[in-house]
């Protein structure tokens, strides 16, 4: 039985492992922007979590037999139907995001109908790996183990929701779990009935292999047009990253004179980029033109265009694409922000953007520091727009809705590459956890922004997925820009995309949906900032003839 309506694309991500709370912006989102363009996309989420309980909308504490402080793990509340359930390493947990046909004509928008087609496709794998007597327990949802026999057990919980045939949660699988969780609990509040897993069954099956079969049946059931699959890294290995990742520090300078034409960029020293080195110097603030090594520096100074960075020059986390020191941090520089806001002033601001380095030894991952420079620029500078370039904050809400609340008029957070390279190119991220980011932040009412560098050992297939992603949690402008080698301990460039694919990604961005797309070899994250904010529907401040942009590289 198929969603129905047209040939849209199935896309199906293996995410890693995933906070509950990261997973369930990220459905959210991607539900709620998908009933407000013409043509949803289908999807499905498969991930593990971090260990949690979740409750669902009539879920009773009772059920939790231990105080939340002694259950070893975290305690969220969802907006899925059913009473409590356990998520955690090990079990295979999947999020159908489907646009299903009507009810007219018997179609899947039936709830009813629908939990037994996600019940089928977990029976369909079991069965699959070996597991013959499987199926459904008359009274209860979900995929039981010897459903007819003395002793029934619960291998699978099903919790799913339905907004105008719209579909978010789905199904969890237990793979192999520590089933010591389930003891802390009553089970989707459902007494007398254990809970097993497949390993605890007699099959031997890895991760690995169980969402293969989960995905080749998802398509066939689900699929009404061309399947995507996008995986993140399944193997972590210390040796794939970076010398600079792995601790090593900066190396050499790496050779010049290989690059291909398009990338040669002229050393133009004008009269305007030295004013604003002296600029810089004199307010002792931070450029990440400099510190990260960007191509445009030339080209964007002598435009009297800057990049700050606050919060420091040393960053928590170690990229393998980025030169910005990393290291232990000095304190915070409290004057940083009004310096900044005179900066601004001095060079006739209409639209700053305004970055940092992470800071993950902060409980608030830098969030105030943003908060209070974006203050500090709009009463120095009223007239100006804001556009901040942020970390993850490692995806605390609190943090993140901290900035969101400053109202900046672009918030920007970089996914930097493919899902399957993540892991490779920035250790310390999550592309989930970036998805999320974007996520909340357009739930939050704010245009969202974000980048994708390129070179790195990605397909031009794999950045087409990437976009599609961006495109699913509402991102409103992607800037897509070619790698280049800071030094010889960063990751070597593995190709040198020529102009005509930059061309083509921006097509594909548009035809998704994203309300502007700059590419080309040489962008970066707030080149032609100010035009791609308005590109992106986002009115000027105030009309004022001169416009520079303090942009700058995310940690």
């Amino acid at each position: 039985m198929t969603p129905g309506g047209g040939s849209r694309p199935f896309r199906i991500r293996w995410l890693g492992r995933v906070r509950y709370r990261d997973a369930l912006a990220l459905q959210q989102r991607m539900h709620a922007h998908a009933g407000s363009v013409p043509d949803p996309q289908d999807h499905l989420l498969l991930l593990e979590h971090h260990a949690v309980y979740t409750l669902g909308v009539r879920a009773s504490m009772d059920n939790l037999l231990l105080p939340p402080e002694e259950v070893g793990a975290d305690l969220e509340r969802a907006d899925r139907g059913g009473d409590i359930t356990f998520h955690g390493p090990g079990q295979l947990v999947g999020y159908p995001l489907l646009h299903l046909p009507g009810k007219r004509g018997g179609g899947m928008a039936d709830t009813v109908a629908y939990v037994r087609s996600v019940e089928d496709l977990v029976i369909d794998v079991c069965r699959d790996l070996g597991l013959a007597d499987v199926g459904r327990l008359r009274q209860f949802p979900g995929v039981w183990v010897e459903p007819d026999g003395p002793r029934p057990r619960k291998v699978a919980a099903i919790g799913v929701k339905l907004t105008r045939s719209h579909t978010m949660h789905g199904f969890a699988l237990n793979v192999d779990p520590d089933l010591a969780f389930f003891d802390r609990m009553v089970p989707c509040g459902i007494t007398g009935y254990g809970v097993t897993s497949l390993a605890a069954e007699g099959v031997d099956a890895t991760m690995h292999q169980v969402v293969d079969l989960v995905a080749g049946r998802a398509a066939g059931r689900w699929a009404d047009g061309p399947v995507e699959r996008a995986d993140v890294a399944w193997v972590h290995r210390t040796g794939d990253l970076s010398a600079f990742s792995r601790g090593e520090g900066a190396g050499a300078r790496p050779p010049v004179g290989r690059k291909p034409e398009w990338m040669r960029v002229p050393l133009e020293t004008g009269p305007e980029y030295l004013r604003l080195r002296s600029t810089m110097r004199s307010k002792r603030l931070t450029t990440v033109c400099e510190e990260a090594g960007c191509p445009n520096v030339f080209d964007c100074w002598n435009d009297g265009t800057a990049t700050f960075m606050i919060n420091g020059e040393r960053c928590t986390r170690a990229c393998g694409f980025c030169l910005v020191d990393t290291g232990r941090p000095d304190g915070l520089d409290l004057d940083e922000p009004q310096r900044v806001a005179e900066a601004v002033a001095d060079m006739g601001l209409r639209h700053a953007v305004v970055t940092a380095v992470a800071r993950d030894d902060l409980p608030d991952g830098g969030a105030a520091a943003f908060v209070a420079t974006i203050a500090a620029i709009r009463e120095r500078n009223p007239g100006t727009a804001v556009e901040v370039l942020i970390p993850d904050c490692k995806g605390d809400p609190e943090a993140l809705r901290l900035v969101f609340d400053a109202r900046p008029e672009v918030l920007n957070h970089n996914i930097e590459t493919v899902a399957r390279l993540q892991r490779r190119v920035r250790p310390s991220a999550s592309y989930a956890r970036s998805l999320s980011v974007l996520a909340r932040a357009g739930a939050a009412g704010l245009t969202t922004k974000s980048s994708i560098i390129v070179g790195l050992g990605e397909t031009d297939g794999e950045v087409d997925a990437c976009l599609a992603d961006l495109a699913a949690v509402g991102c409103d402008i992607v800037t897509i820009g070619q790698y280049l080698r800071p030094t010889t301990s960063h990751l070597e460039v593995d190709r040198w995309v020529e102009p005509a694919t930059f061309d083509r990604w921006a097509a594909v961005g548009m035809a998704l949906g994203i309300g502007h797309v700059e590419a080309g070899p040489l962008t970066r994250s707030s080149y032609h900032a100010r035009q791609a904010a308005e590109a992106a529907g986002v009115a000027p401040v105030v009309d004022r003839p001169v416009q520079v942009a303090l942009s700058a590289r995310p940690a």
